[in-house]
């Protein structure tokens, strides 16, 4: 049975293609991370913002958008949606006295 990738920080870094096709080989990716993933016309209003990056870590984080075959922006707007989702969480929790 294959074990189903449901956040973009379980995949590793791979040495090579042979390592990559072995990790592929017994994992598949969540449908709703594929989705959101998906880059659409969004029908809300978005606000541009302007954030400052050290240069090594943006060049890291473009590297890494290339692998997974996403644009780099659309990347860091999904890691912030899935961090905003899990810190929202972690304040319900508490809330609930866990």
């Amino acid at each position: 049975m294959l074990k189903t990738i449901e956040n973009w920080s379980q995949i590793p870094e791979f040495e090579d293609e042979k390592e990559e096709a072995e990790f592929w080989a017994d994992h598949s990716l969540d449908p709703r991370l594929m989705n959101a993933s998906l880059h659409r016309q969004n029908v809300r209003e978005s606000t541009t913002i302007t954030l400052r990056f050290d240069p090594q870590m943006l060049s890291r984080i473009k590297r890494l958008a290339r692998h997974r075959y996403l644009n780099y922006q659309s990347m860091i707007k999904q890691w912030l949606s899935e961090r905003l989702e899990e810190e929202i969480s972690k304040q319900g929790d508490s809330r609930n006295g866990d």
